[in-house]
């Protein structure tokens, strides 16, 4: 079986144990509906991945990775209801297919699961509540405090998405018991990774189409949410330079990390390919 594949089969296998363990029913069902979609799931492989480059067990950090799966699915709950979209991942929104109530007990539920898999681990805990109020930020950043040129911008965008990202690959780290010196390098990696993602995410939104992106476009000129193209007035070619920019960063980060595993370090290099050129 193909390397991330692996990884991939064990996240998707500890997701639903910790899903199908909700006791309401009909919470149980609104969660599934939301945390067991097709997505990415490009977080806690980071977690997975950085966790087995620094020499540790993917086994040791599964909780961790799907912890971080939670919380982002929590987040994309929100924001559609914040931005009234009706698809997500290819499928109906929470909001859409059970209520707006309904949809933010789940994000809720969703948050309450993830910090019981970070109980065990205070450095877990402490980096995940860092990674959730620079998220909080930077999700209130873009409704009531918009950035007014790149600079400003790229500070959003390293908090809604760098942090998460972050958090992700710092939990690879915790789990691994690598150094505190080890641990920040992972993070500053993944930070420049989710800028690049998110600077992507924005020249998505106006080049791509629903099928292939799995949710709705034009949604940042529609809702007048900032993106790199309208803050900074370049081209979607202009602000692929600017993801190449961070990709690069990242690169030269990594390259600064003692690792253990080879092929795990190729995969962290691969994670960076795929945010500066994927279609979905």
């Amino acid at each position: 079986m193909h390397y991330l594949d692996v990884h991939r089969s064990t996240l998707e296998t500890r997701l639903s144990e910790v899903v199908n363990e909700i006791n309401l029913p009909p919470l149980r069902k609104s969660v599934q509906h939301s945390a067991l979609s097709n997505g990415k799931r490009f977080r806690p492989l980071l977690t997975l991945i950085s966790c087995e480059s620094v020499g540790g067990d993917p086994e040791e950090a599964i909780n961790f990775a799907v912890g971080i799966e939670l919380i982002h699915t929590a987040s994309l709950i929100i924001d559609d209801i914040i931005d009234s979209s009706t698809i997500r991942r290819n499928n109906t929104s929470s909001w859409v297919e059970f209520g707006h109530s309904d949809a933010v007990i789940s994000s809720d539920s969703l948050i309450g699961e993830a910090f019981t898999l970070f109980s065990s681990n205070p450095l877990a805990l402490e980096c995940v509540s860092k990674a959730m109020e620079d998220l909080g930020s930077g999700e209130a950043m873009e409704i009531v405090s918009q950035p007014q040129n790149e600079a400003q911008y790229l500070d959003l965008a390293r908090r809604k998405t760098g942090s998460l990202f972050r958090a992700a690959a710092e939990l690879g780290g915790i789990a691994a018991k690598s150094d505190p010196s080890t641990i920040n390098l992972l993070g500053r990696y993944a930070e420049s990774l989710g800028m690049a993602f998110q600077i992507r995410d924005d020249v998505l939104d106006v080049t791509s189409n629903v099928l292939t992106l799995g949710k709705p476009i034009g949604q940042d000129a529609h809702l007048n949410r900032p993106s790199l193209l309208q803050v900074a007035g370049i081209s979607p070619l202009e602000a692929n330079s600017r993801a190449h920019l961070q990709a690069n960063k990242a690169l030269r980060i990594l390259g600064e990390i003692e690792t253990i595993n080879g092929v795990s370090l190729d995969y962290l290099s691969e994670l960076v390919n795929f945010a500066i050129s994927r279609s979905y």
